[in-house]
């Protein structure tokens, strides 16, 4: 089973830059793909970005030239650089793995005041 846990959310004014992080650990053999998904109260999960093991990205519209996303394979961790952040990017974004069965991360809160 894996576990993965998010950090490097908070507070940010509009314009501004968070990068997340998510590492992943447990008993597993392998991650395949890893993303980050977001969530606000009241509405469905939404993809944001993910990344295959190989390095293959793919974005959602909303955040395509603002976000950045990467992974270090060795050391089992995924990252999502945000930049230019908007305060329709305030959710709940989570991390997850496919190993391959899909896991998911608690969430880390991200705010874009305006």
């Amino acid at each position: 089973q894996v576990q993965l846990v998010e950090s490097g959310g908070g507070l940010v004014q509009a314009g501004g830059s968070l990068t997340l992080s998510c590492v992943a650990s447990g008993s597993f053999s392998r991650i395949g793909g890893m993303g980050w998904y977001r969530q606000v109260p009241g509405n469905q999960r939404e993809f944001v970005a993910d990344i295959t093991r190989g390095g293959v990205t793919n974005y959602a519209d909303s955040v395509k030239g603002r976000f950045t996303i990467s992974r270090d394979n060795a050391k089992n961790w995924v990252y999502l650089q945000m930049n230019s952040l908007k305060p329709e990017d305030t959710a709940v974004y989570y991390c997850s793995a496919d190993t391959p069965s899909r896991a998911w991360g608690q969430g880390t809160q991200v705010t874009v005041s305006s």
